[in-house]
C-alpha cells in the first residue's frame, strides 16, 4: 500500500526542510509520496521546494500562481495524490509526524475509512497557548456535531486520514479553513463512511511565530456549518 502526505504550503520557509526530514523518518510498512502544494508563498518557500524537489524522488511539487488558501491547495493535492491513503500534515510543525502509526491504524486494520487526529482526547504533550481559540474550536466542533449527528471532539484538526476512494467522492469548493467543516460536512452525510478519532499531541505556535488562521476565519467556518447542512 502507498500512503500519500500531502501538506499545503505558504511561508513556511523556516520550517519545512525540518517537516519533510520528519516525515520522511517516520517507521512505516508502507511507500511514502510525499505531496507539498506551494500556495504562492513570497519568503523564499517556492526556490526552496523546487531545488528539493530536484534532489529527490519522492517529492510531488505543485504551485499556485496565486495565493489561495489552505483549502484550494488541499484540493490541489488530493488531485495530486497517489497513494491508497491519503493524509493531511501542516508545514508548521505543529503536528508530530512521528504519530503516524497511530492515526493509521485504524484504517490499516480495516475498521476505518476515515480517522480525525483530537488534541482533546489526552493525547501526548500539548504546549499552552490561545485560550479563546480553545473555546472557538469546542464551540465550532459542538455546532458541526448538531449538524452532522457526530460526536467528534476536535472537527479543526489538521491530522484528517483518508482512504482514497473518500476523498475521490468528494467535491471539495472552500479555498480556505473552511475546507475542515465542508470535508466532514460531506463524509457525515454520505453515512457509510467509518469514522474514528484517535489523540494526537499538539505543539501550537503564537502568531509571531507564523500561525495564520484568524477570528474572521472562525466566522466563515460557523457560515459553512450551516451552508453544507443544507448544500452540497
Amino acid at each position: 500500500m502507498k500512503l500519500s502526505i500531502v501538506i499545503p504550503v505558504y511561508n513556511e520557509i523556516k520550517t519545512l526542510e525540518e517537516v519533510i526530514k520528519t516525515v520522511r523518518a517516520v517507521p512505516l510498512d508502507l511507500e511514502k509520496e510525499i505531496v507539498l502544494v506551494d500556495d504562492c508563498s513570497k519568503d523564499g518557500t517556492r526556490d526552496l521546494l523546487l531545488r528539493l524537489q530536484k534532489e529527490s524522488t519522492d517529492l510531488n511539487v505543485a504551485l499556485h500562481e496565486v495565493n489561495q488558501g489552505k483549502g484550494a491547495a488541499l484540493r490541489t493535492g488530493f488531485r495530486q495524490a497517489t497513494g491508497d491513503i491519503v493524509i493531511i500534515q501542516d508545514a508548521d510543525l505543529e503536528y508530530d509526524p512521528a504519530e503516524y502509526p497511530q492515526l493509521l491504524e485504524p484504517i490499516l486494520r480495516g475498521r476505518a475509512d476515515v480517522v480525525y487526529g483530537s488534541r482533546f482526547l489526552g493525547g501526548g504533550a500539548h504546549r499552552v497557548v490561545y485560550y479563546w481559540h480553545y473555546m472557538g474550536n469546542r464551540l465550532l466542533t459542538t455546532f458541526s456535531n448538531m449538524m452532522t449527528d457526530l460526536n467528534l471532539t476536535d472537527m479543526e484538526v489538521c491530522y484528517k486520514v483518508f482512504r482514497k476512494e473518500v476523498l475521490d467522492s468528494i467535491a471539495i469548493k472552500e479555498n480556505r479553513f473552511g475546507f475542515e467543516v465542508e470535508i466532514t460536512a460531506k463524509v457525515a452525510k454520505a453515512k457509510n463512511w467509518r469514522i474514528y478519532e484517535v489523540p494526537i499531541s499538539y505543539y501550537g505556535r503564537t502568531y509571531s511565530e507564523g500561525k495564520k488562521i484568524t477570528y474572521k476565519d472562525g466566522f466563515r467556518a460557523l457560515w459553512c456549518i450551516v451552508k453544507y447542512h443544507f448544500s452540497d
